[in-house]
Order: C-alpha cells, then sequence, then structure tokens
C-alpha cells in the first residue's frame, strides 16, 4: 500500500538552518491549513479518563452528511493536503465510510484515529486498498492491565485485534498511536517492538490536561526524570513519529526532528462535530474559538480572516520566557498545556524541563486543574448515539 506523503512535522528531518526558516515562516501562518483535525462525533463506546474531548454521546446538533459534504468540498478547493479525522469514535457515525470515500474522491488524503472496535478483516482489506487513506490505532499500554486502565476493559484486546486485521490485510505503514503517561512511558519499547512486529509505524503523543485529562493531569503526567529519558530515547529513535508534541523537551539539547513550534491558528487547527473552529485540537475552549463553517464564508474566511487566526500569527512575545536562553528552543512549550493549567501563555510550560512550569504553577489557582474547561453542553454517558 502507497500512502500519501504527509507534508507535516513528523516527516520534516531538515537541517537546522533550513527548519528555521521553514518555522518562521509557518508562524506567519499559511493560505490554507497543511492539515486539520476534524472531530466528526463526540459519540464513543469507551470513557478514556484523558479523554481530551470528554467524549460520550453524540451532539444532536453534529453536522449532517451534506454539510460534511460541503466542507470537504471547500478544503479541495483549499488544496489542503489531508484531514486527521476523529472523535469520539468516528467509525460510529453512520456516513463515515461514506465521507472517507467523498474526500478521498475528492483529493484530499484522509488519516482517522480509531479505538480498532470498528475494523474488522473486511473493512481493512478495504482500507488496504486505497492509496489515500491512513489509519492510526489508538492504544495507551503495551499490555491490557496498563492499557484498560485508561481506556477501559477490553479495548486492549479491541485494539491489538484491530492491527491483526491491518497486517492480514497487508496495511503496511498504519500508525499505533500512544499517549505518554507516567504509567506507560517505560514501555516505548515495547511500543516499538508492537509497531515492528505489525509494519507499523509508531506514534507517540503529549498528553495535555483537556477535558476529562484535566482531572487525571496529577495522576498521570510524566514526572520531570521520565520526560528527560523520553528526550534521548526520542533523539536515538527519530524513525518514531511526535507530531511536535513533545518540543518542550528540546530545551534540553538538540532540537527533535520537526518544526518544534506551536502550530495553532497558523498550520493546523480543529473543526468539531457542530462545526466549531478552533485554533489548536487541543484546546477547545471559548477563548480558542475562531468562528464556525456554518457561518457566512465557511471555514476558508474563518481560517483567513478571524480574529483569533489573525492575532496567533503575529509575533509572540517570550513574556516570562524571555530571559531564559533556551526559550529559541522550546518556544515556551505548549498553549493548551499552560491554558489548562491556570498559566499565563505567554508563561512556562507546566512541565517545562529546566523547572520553571512548577513556579509558574505554584503561583496560579490550582482549582482550574480540577475541572473540564472544554465543551460544557454535551451531556455524557456511557453508551454511544449513533
Amino acid at each position: 500500500m502507497t500512502l500519501i506523503e504527509e507534508p507535516r512535522p513528523d516527516n520534516l528531518v531538515l537541517s537546522p538552518v533550513k527548519q528555521s526558516g521553514l518555522a518562521e515562516q509557518m508562524k506567519r501562518g499559511l493560505d490554507a491549513p497543511i492539515c486539520l483535525t476534524w472531530e466528526l462525533t463526540y459519540a464513543c463506546n469507551l470513557q478514556c479518563v484523558h479523554c481530551l474531548s470528554s467524549s460520550g454521546r453524540r451532539d444532536p446538533r453534529e453536522l449532517t452528511t451534506e454539510e460534511c459534504e460541503g466542507v470537504i468540498d471547500e478544503l479541495q478547493r483549499m488544496q489542503v493536503f489531508y484531514i486527521n479525522i476523529g472523535g469520539g469514535e468516528p467509525t460510529i457515525r453512520k456516513d463515515f465510510w461514506h465521507l472517507v470515500r467523498y474526500a478521498v474522491d475528492h483529493g484530499v488524503g484522509v488519516k482517522f484515529s480509531t479505538n480498532g472496535s470498528g475494523i474488522n478483516a473486511e473493512v481493512a482489506e478495504q482500507l488496504a486498498e486505497s492509496d489515500y487513506v491512513d489509519v492510526q490505532i489508538s492504544i495507551d499500554g503495551a499490555d491490557a492491565e496498563t492499557n484498560d486502565h485508561v481506556r477501559g476493559a477490553g479495548s486492549f484486546a479491541t485494539a491489538v485485534q484491530a492491527m491483526e486485521h491491518l497486517n492480514a490485510a497487508g496495511f503496511e505503514g498504519f500508525k499505533i498511536s500512544v499517549v505518554m503517561t507516567r504509567h506507560n512511558i517505560w514501555q516505548v519499547d515495547e511500543f516499538k517492538a508492537m509497531a515492528d512486529h505489525f509494519g507499523a509505524q509508531l506514534r507517540l503523543t503529549r498528553f495535555r490536561p483537556s477535558g476529562r485529562g484535566a482531572d487525571s493531569w496529577e495522576a498521570l503526567h510524566p514526572t520531570d526524570q521520565q520526560q528527560r529519558e523520553l528526550y534521548h530515547w526520542l533523539m536515538d529513535h527519530p524513525d518514531v513519529l511526535t507530531g511536535d508534541s513533545f518540543f518542550h523537551l528540546s530545551a534540553l539539547g538538540e532540537a527533535l526532528p520537526g518544526l518544534n513550534l506551536c502550530g495553532a491558528g497558523r498550520v493546523v487547527c480543529l473543526i468539531d462535530p457542530v462545526g466549531d473552529v478552533y485554533a489548536c485540537p487541543f484546546v477547545l475552549h471559548d477563548e480558542f474559538l475562531a468562528g464556525s463553517v456554518r457561518d457566512e464564508g465557511g471555514f476558508q474566511k474563518v481560517w483567513q480572516e478571524s480574529d483569533l487566526f489573525t492575532e496567533l500569527r503575529e509575533p509572540q512575545s517570550a513574556g516570562a520566557c524571555a530571559s531564559c536562553g533556551h526559550f529559541d528552543a522550546c518556544q515556551g512549550g505548549c498553549m493548551a498545556a499552560k491554558f489548562f493549567t491556570g498559566i499565563p501563555l505567554d508563561g512556562p510550560d507546566p512541565e517545562c524541563v529546566l523547572g520553571h512550569g512548577e513556579e509558574a504553577m505554584d503561583s496560579v489557582a490550582r482549582a482550574a486543574v480540577s475541572k473540564d474547561h472544554s465543551r460544557t453542553t454535551v451531556v455524557l454517558g456511557r453508551k454511544p448515539v449513533s
């Protein structure tokens, strides 16, 4: 199977000069996002304790099939390379496979993230026949005990079975996506071995305190020592994808492969199930709401003209990090991690490897960490709504 070459930070291995130049260009924003995350539904058959969107039940205001097709038409005109479809569990939507085919037929590549529950042998064979669809299986433990503690009983077996189906169908290079927590970070070698076994590619992402993750942050986010060990492991495994999740670790020395910057509103954004457009896929909050695809002018007007995106593309102040000699490397860290832990956006990353984040968190009200900052209008439940 030949997958589309994804023009994203995951695949960028550049010289320091080229990397710096490209990063500076992207800070100013692009006419269209390189890719965007699209959460098609909040319906989900799992209740992961770290779910950034607090998914569970479908929002009755979801975009219709026709509205989704209209968004895809618009992305085709804007020449967006691909969409990263998630949720919730996107395969729960009755029109999911139709929308995947519609996007591919209109020249928009698709990567979708799934817990594997919708991937049987027949589906795997169909996916293996497509040149423009990539699959990302989410798993958060190299064994059932570790994974199911976070994702729910039986979820490990479901994910592994999906991998087996994809492997048997000859789908090479699908992604195994792992959110790094203090309970699984020591399993990175096992995750890599799993990916190699299935002919897949490992993708590690950072745990952010968004959605239900706000309540599990203290218990799950990696320790400082674990972060340092992860940095060196990633430096030794440049073939492991990260999507620029860990650019805050670059303060430890040499920059990790990628752009090492926050691309929110500059090269990426998110569309939620009801069509609202957010600057960052990890910050579903009114302060980062740029507009709606249902507004006049659609997605293109939001991307190119919204006040929020215009502001994000302006030169950013180093703020409290101005006196740190490592700011050029880490860029002050993750906007989402700062926002949901109560640190000002121009403050240090809460997981700053130099310890400045701990000092900043000591000075803010910790009550903000214990509540769900994201969507407040969706009724959650344990059973999906189709």
